[in-house]
């Protein structure tokens, strides 16, 4: 079975200018053109499409999925098993949040009590199955397992008050990160301050802390552009900065 970009667009439900984009920057090419000048796409190209759809409905960027599908190890079969996967945890997390509106419903209505624990369990597991989404595999391989499963289970047993303290200290350490950048010196008295910021925002998930870790952590948001870009979204340049100012927290500055 053969479609032309309309019919492709149609039974996919994008545009054929999507259609056209995905050619130009080579994620997804017609099988072939034919004699009146149109895309012509085959079986092949339509499996593409559904697992180029599958992945930005996992939030994966443009780059990152053509990365993946243009990989000469990529197995389609496995793709469509840990989507099968992801979708599953998705489907978790959204019957979590339906339940916790239905509770909170009967709250609302007197026919039951709702601790504040439960009233943001929802949200807590959310958050854990996002971040395993996108960081679960490099974080495991990096610190293991038991560290990583230590870790979830802080943040589930997290108060509110605990919570609304991370998210302080995460706020108060951007800024002071901000103003440590004027100076642009990461062995400053305010760099200095912004990393023990990070340290104690750590300390908010982590069991134990070690500088050596500490270290580990603020490179990996060098390294990984995911975590490059969650630091670098308002200022470019806060990782590479965060990093250096750890580094000497550390006592693992190079030179």
């Amino acid at each position: 079975m053969e479609y032309t970009v309309q019919k492709l667009g149609a039974i996919a439900g994008v545009s054929t200018r999507t259609l056209r984009y995905y050619d130009e920057i080579g994620i997804l090419r017609p099988a072939r053109i034919n004699s009146s000048g149109y895309r012509i796409y085959g079986q092949a190209e339509v499996d593409r499409l559904q697992q180029i759809l599958f992945y930005r409905e996992l939030g994966l960027s443009l780059e990152g999925i053509k990365e993946l599908v243009t990989a000469p190890s990529f197995d389609g079969a496995r793709a469509l098993r840990e989507h099968h996967e992801k979708l599953l945890q998705r489907k978790q997390q959204l019957e979590m949040l339906i339940l916790n509106v239905e509770k909170t419903l009967a709250q609302a209505e007197g026919r039951i009590t709702m601790s504040n624990e439960e009233k943001f369990a929802g949200f807590k597991q959310k958050l854990i199955d996002d971040n395993e989404q996108k960081y679960g595999q490099e974080i495991r391989e990096k610190y293991g397992e038991e560290a990583v499963e230590k870790s979830n289970r802080k943040l589930k047993n997290m108060t509110e008050e605990q919570h609304a303290a991370i998210q302080q200290v995460e706020a108060e350490m951007f800024s002071v990160l901000e103003q440590a950048m004027e100076d642009g010196d990461p062995a400053s008295v305010l760099a200095q301050k912004a990393a023990d910021l990070h340290r104690q925002w750590l300390t908010f998930h982590w069991d134990t802390y070690s500088k050596e870790a500490h270290a580990g952590v603020a490179q990996m948001y060098v390294d990984d552009e995911r975590f490059t870009a969650y630091y670098d979204k308002t200022r470019p340049g806060t990782a590479k900065f965060l990093r250096d100012a750890v580094h000497v927290y550390a006592g693992t500055q190079q030179g």
